[in-house]
């Protein structure tokens, strides 16, 4: 028999259904935030990620699928979303169009990384991309339609912020760091040595708790920006409170990839491990120009599906049913019920069963198939012109007229 690769998961059954239902809710969010459905392919050029990710990250360094092609190419699966939009918003003239865009997209990424709880070989991202817009609002617009979402799934998080300057800033702090740094590396792990030379504000991110123990006294980007960075941070925080969403700055904060700039934020949970970000993002204004495009201020975020399943197959009462299911006690009754499950199908899911069982039996497979609506036609039932009805989420039950069923639904 041959089975799925190791870290690749199949999506049936209850884990499609869970899986359809998150992306329906970020859907609907983000489209009252004006933004658009936009796909690109999962093969991508190798050189779209090292210039756009990093080199000194651990996707660009350890764990991209790349391989050369038949055709000499040398190619990888997509490890993240957003160097993708953005070579398509450049390759289509977007950045020279002026104007402001907004795309939101999900779809598979590829990482060789070990496979635990929430994290995969193959995952699933949900993001959301703006380009065009440099306003500090559209920093916090971004914040408060991930904010929006989480609350909607009914996921408690931590939201943590940080700013990491800009390209004026930016660079004394960098000096300052590894200034600080090389007085103390001998206790470095082998990751924050390299990191010290590619890219060295990604020492504050590492998980070693020798590293960790040097930096407690090293300087805070938060406490060298400019006026204008410091007056955005100032500006989201105030943004965020007159909204009601709570934050904790972490001068640590600088997320795992390159290209960010001023805001950086994640949204904690303690559902799936010690403090997991299942979510986050931040402002990129520079990538464009990284990728040989015309500079364009961008913002964006991206949501780890399978770390939000992990966390709603917790939660009994999370909803994640749909669809109606519809039967007969009575075989002669099956053209009845057939006739109205076309009806229903013009705008629900709708499963028929063509066997007459016992209510019970039907009833078990509704619910394991994690149907909403159960519809069940009895000869007492279509005397009266009616069919008995069952809500399996709230388990309100009654008979309803078959003449007005859809206003009853």
């Amino acid at each position: 028999m041959i089975n799925a690769l190791r870290g690749m998961k199949d999506l049936l059954e209850n884990d499609g259904k869970l899986y359809k239902f998150i992306i329906d809710t970020c859907e609907a969010v983000v489209k009252n935030y004006g933004y658009e459905f936009c796909e690109t392919p999962k093969l991508e050029e190798t050189a779209l990620f090292k210039r756009s990710v990093g080199q000194s990250s651990d996707i660009v360094g350890k764990e991209m699928y790349q391989f050369i092609d038949k055709g000499g190419n040398d190619v990888c699966l997509r490890p993240e979303g957003t160097a993708g939009v953005v070579r398509a918003f450049i390759e289509n003239k977007f950045d020279r169009a002026g104007g402001v865009k907004r795309y939101f997209y999900h779809g598979s990424m590829f990482r060789y990384e070990r496979p635990q709880r929430g994290r995969l070989r193959e995952f699933h991202q949900f993001g959301v991309e703006c380009f065009g817009e440099s306003s500090v609002y559209e920093d916090a617009s971004v914040i408060l339609m991930l904010n929006e979402i989480l609350n909607r799934l009914k996921i408690k998080t931590t939201l943590k912020i940080n700013s990491l300057g800009d390209s004026q800033c930016m660079p004394a702090y960098k000096e300052k760091l590894v200034k600080f740094v090389e007085n103390n590396k001998e206790n470095l792990c082998d990751d924050c040595l390299r990191r010290l030379d590619t890219n060295p504000i990604r020492i504050l991110d590492c998980k070693s708790q020798s590293c960790q123990n040097i930096l407690k006294d090293a300087p805070l980007i938060t406490q060298n920006l400019n006026q204008i960075c410091n007056d955005d941070f100032n500006k989201l925080q105030e943004i965020l409170k007159a909204n009601g969403v709570e934050f904790q700055i972490d001068p640590k904060l600088v997320r795992g990839l390159d290209y960010y700039c001023k805001t950086a934020f994640e949204f904690i949970s303690d559902d799936i491990g010690s403090q997991s970000a299942v979510a986050g993002g931040g402002r990129y204004d520079k990538l464009c120009e990284y990728l040989d495009g015309k500079p364009t201020p961008a913002v964006g975020w991206a949501m780890g599906i399978e770390r939000i399943m992990e966390i709603l197959k917790q939660k009994e009462s999370q909803n994640t049913r749909q669809g109606i299911y519809i039967c007969a006690l009575n075989p002669n009754l099956i053209d009845e019920i057939y006739k109205i499950a076309q009806t229903l199908r013009k705008r629900y899911i709708t499963e028929i069963s063509y066997e007459a069982k016992s209510p019970n039996k039907h009833l078990n497979i509704a619910d394991k198939k994690g149907f909403e609506i159960f519809l069940c036609l009895g000869d007492d039932e279509f005397s009266q012109g009616q069919i008995w009805y069952k809500n399996l989420q709230t388990k309100d039950e009654k008979r309803i007229s078959i003449a007005n069923l859809e206003g009853e639904i």
